[in-house]
């Protein structure tokens, strides 16, 4: 989509560009912003980007957002990621939106939608100490009392954003069939009976485990319908995937040029590190990789737009699969061309790292990115 970019759309990542360099283009902005790279999340931030309208970029402008599409939400994505703008809760909250869109009642479309235009940050409770990648394992039970309300216990961990979300969209067992007996919930992440609390992790302040205790929402907390959550789920993968690879790819590139505007700059036997070949070849291969990325998920995420209601699992799994790698990659050879001071927190890059490790276990492992794909040929 480089080329195919819109004029609206090169505009706007044009806007997003300049606004993150202004507001975050140094290391001791990002610092202040982000205690030091342990807080993803900064809502002061995240409430000037929803006053210029850009956490509304994909959602439907009758609930305030701007009416775009896939390709506009991963634009924005990866210019705030290469940016370093501390928005964490956006990928989380533009997921979890797209499933209230499709599946929520008019009020909750009200309700969530327009919150997330004016910065609201919503979070996915899926993940169980039992239940990773095997999600239809969950026990997180939800049972009906017989004034119609739901009542909810169980455990959900590695949640992303559930310290500083407003609503979780929570899946919860309601049936006894695997994936037949899953139901999603819209849970205010302050109702009696949650409990959030914080997992430390090399990246920060990021995920959390979730306790609920007896948590009681009223009979009309379900989004969609009771036992269809895991057809729900499926539904929104296209999202999800996209959003991340996205995300992973402007990190990829950023992690890119710290890379090359250190060996360009670093000298050693009377010359640049860069003009040995060593290090050539290594950017030139990287630049490729990264070039090819760019262009796989802007074309998914073209072809989700052109066709909303189909689902893309070898093309999205391939996305995910191929940026969350190439930004792991990118990162390390980084750090690698930069030597000892790659490693010094006096550099992004160990930053970079830190955050591209992770992200091909999120969101579905590299394994079952894999695995979705082989599938789809039949094997």
């Amino acid at each position: 989509m480089g080329s195919r970019l819109t004029e609206e759309q090169a505009a706007f990542a044009a806007a997003v560009r300049d606004f993150a360099k202004r507001e975050c283009g140094t290391r001791e902005q990002r610092d202040a912003l982000t205690g030091g790279g342990r807080e993803a999340h900064h809502p002061e931030m995240y409430g000037r980007l929803a006053e210029l309208g850009w956490l509304g970029v994909c959602l439907p402008e009758e609930y305030g957002g701007a009416g775009g599409g896939l390709a506009d939400a991963c634009l924005f994505l990866e210019e705030t990621s290469y940016g370093m703008v501390p928005a964490g809760g956006f990928i989380t909250t533009v997921i979890a939106a797209k499933a209230y869109e499709r599946f929520g009642t008019e009020r909750q479309r009200h309700e969530v939608l327009s919150g997330a235009v004016r910065g609201d940050v919503l979070s996915i409770a899926m993940s169980e100490p039992g239940a990773g990648s095997d999600v239809g394992a969950l026990r997180c039970q939800a049972r009906q009392a017989a004034d119609g309300a739901w009542v909810i216990d169980g455990q959900k961990t590695w949640i992303s954003n559930a310290h500083c979300a407003k609503s979780i969209l929570l899946v919860a067992r309601t049936g006894e069939d695997k994936h037949g007996g899953l139901t999603m919930f819209h849970l205010p992440a302050g109702a009696p009976g949650v409990e959030v609390r914080g997992i430390e992790t090399m990246g920060g302040r990021e995920v959390n485990d979730v306790f609920l205790t007896g948590v009681r929402l009223p009979a009309d907390a379900v989004v969609g319908q009771v036992n269809n959550g895991w057809r729900q789920l499926m539904a929104g993968l296209n999202y999800e995937r996209l959003f991340l690879a996205a995300n992973m790819l402007g990190l990829a590139r950023r992690a890119f040029d710290d890379a090359v505007a250190y060996v360009r700059e670093r000298e050693q036997f009377g010359r640049p590190v860069g003009s040995f070949q060593a290090l050539r070849h290594r950017v030139a291969d990287l630049a490729t990789e990264i070039e090819c990325t760019r262009l796989l998920v802007r074309e998914v995420a073209l072809d989700c737009d052109a066709q909303p209601d189909k689902l893309f699992p070898r093309e999205a799994s391939m996305a995910k699969l191929k940026a969350t790698e190439t930004a792991k990659r990118a990162a390390l050879e980084g750090m690698q061309m930069m030597g000892g001071y790659g490693y010094t927190t006096e550099f992004d890059m160990e930053r970079h790292l830190r955050a591209a490790v992770v992200s091909t276990v999120y969101g579905g492992t590299s394994e079952i990115q894999r695995e979705v794909i082989g599938k789809t040929y039949g094997l």
